[in-house]
């Protein structure tokens, strides 16, 4: 094993190591309050950001908000004929959520960053929300789906603008049981090693 010259934390470390989200289904409230909310914010938007562009923007989803997220997304998913397997999904993800932040890519005209760049920031501050309030203690999982997709919809409950579209929909709350660990992927198996 390399000494690490750095300063290591342990604590991040393990951290990352055994970081989990946490089904949207099984997150109750209370949720943070705004005050909270913000600090997790604060620390996600810390993403990889090439040119300081900020190809992304913040939607907080309270209660009245996602209440009224359900019912459009029931008459809205209904009116477009989204599957009856899919449509109950999208009307849960609103109505059963104690706390949604949509995280809505806005890209950025400018020949120095590449588009695949900025979207991949975007979904950095997604990755970035997910783990700030992983840990602070909060539940969290970040879902898409057919409400983050369907254009029409997603136009209409977010306000999205010209070539904007929902990188993610981040869930937080309180912590139901925890679920068990499911397999991770064999490091062995996808890395290479190129030594010369």
């Amino acid at each position: 094993m390399t000494i690490n010259p750095a300063r290591p934390n342990p604590a991040a470390m393990e951290f990352l190591a055994t970081r989990r989200s946490r089904p949207a289904k099984t997150l109750t409230g209370p949720a943070p309050d705004r005050a909270a909310l913000t600090s997790l914010l604060t620390s996600a938007v810390r993403a990889p950001d090439h040119g300081k562009l900020e190809p992304w923007r913040l939607i907080v989803l309270e209660r009245a908000a996602l209440d009224r997220l359900a019912r459009l997304a029931a008459d809205k998913g209904a009116a477009l004929g989204i599957a009856p397997d899919k449509l109950p999904k999208g009307v849960a993800q609103f109505a059963d959520s104690p706390l949604c932040v949509a995280v809505v890519y806005v890209p950025r005209s400018t020949e120095k960053v590449p588009e695949i760049e900025q979207i991949l920031s975007a979904g950095s501050v997604c990755l970035g929300l997910v783990n700030a309030a992983l840990a602070a203690g909060w539940g969290a999982s970040w879902l898409t789906g057919w409400v983050a997709h369907e254009r029409g919809f997603a136009q209409d409950a977010f306000g999205l603008g010209k070539g904007e579209w929902v990188a993610g929909l981040i869930h937080i709350g309180t912590e139901g049981s925890p679920p068990p660990e499911r397999p991770r992927p064999d490091i062995d198996a996808i890395t290479t090693w190129v030594s010369a």
